[in-house]
């Protein structure tokens, strides 16, 4: 009895956490552990700031603002398997729009890892047109690469901290979309790789009149380790399975809870016979 009673307790306690308590207490890999997107409402981003476009000429992010609302994703174009989730998330999502990115918005996408070069970026920006397959799409959606400084000062700017894995070559980075006031202003953000269209539009409309959006819960999707060869994933899964090794034990603890106060009963029952 002794020993129910400890394990009860010991479930219940863990049941009780919640699911950032748990990840903390197992530990983030230490990649992951700066890896985070801070909603920097409102934050002009600079503007001034130079990459390379797909041809490879000399662009500034100024070039893209002025007139209309731009979608940004931080994105890295050898990424193996959630910044594709992320460009095709908003691919889909664009097409369920009556608007059309180079008329109503833009599209941005910028990689965050300055080994990307216009060839890269090209290539990324040549499926997703296709993908997307409206008319004058070339003109709309440009696909950036650039400098380490460069990236950092975008990066910074809307709160999007990343790190880089020397072992794996590999970036640990979060997944959400931006959506940038025609001033070049954080408005919206977007976590996870699928982006109703209905709120993607309400934010469109919103910031192509300045409009400053509220903070949204973040729900982070971690894209790290993944190897192509075996098709394992690794700390992505291992946050999923903690996560799920959380709700086991919240259902355990339930359990034994009613088994617990059943034992109690029907010990009250036999002293009462006995009596």
């Amino acid at each position: 009895m002794k020993t129910r009673v400890l394990a009860f307790f010991f479930l219940a306690f863990t049941a009780s956490l919640s699911a950032q308590d748990f990840l903390n207490m197992t530990g983030k890999p230490p990649a992951l552990r700066k890896v985070r997107i801070e909603q920097r409402l409102n934050i002009q981003i600079p503007l001034e700031t130079q990459f390379r476009d797909e041809s490879g000429r000399t662009v500034a992010l100024s070039d893209y603002f002025g007139r209309k609302p731009v979608i940004l994703a931080l994105v890295y174009y050898q990424c193996p398997m959630l910044c594709t989730q992320i460009l095709n998330g908003l691919t889909g999502s664009l097409k369920a729009l009556s608007f059309d990115a180079g008329n109503e918005f833009e599209v941005l996408a910028v990689s965050f890892d300055p080994k990307d070069t216009p060839e890269t970026a090209a290539a990324k920006k040549a499926n997703y047109v296709r993908r997307y397959g409206r008319k004058g799409a070339e003109n709309g959606w440009h696909f950036l690469s650039g400098e380490e400084r460069s990236i950092r000062s975008l990066t910074e700017a809307v709160g999007f901290h990343y790190a880089y894995d020397p072992a794996t070559q590999q970036y640990a980075h979060a997944s959400a979309i931006m959506i940038l006031t025609p001033q070049g202003k954080t408005s919206r953000y977007f976590y996870g790789v699928e982006y109703a269209p209905r709120d993607v539009k309400l934010g469109l409309m919103e910031a192509s009149q300045n409009k400053i959006g509220s903070p949204v819960d973040q729900a982070m999707l971690y894209c790290y380790q993944y190897d192509p060869t075996t098709g394992k994933y690794g700390p992505v899964v291992m946050n999923i399975v903690r996560l799920s090794g959380a709700a086991t034990l919240l259902v355990l603890g339930t359990a034994l809870i009613i088994f617990w106060r059943r034992e109690l009963a029907r010990n009250k029952a036999r002293v009462t016979v006995t009596s």
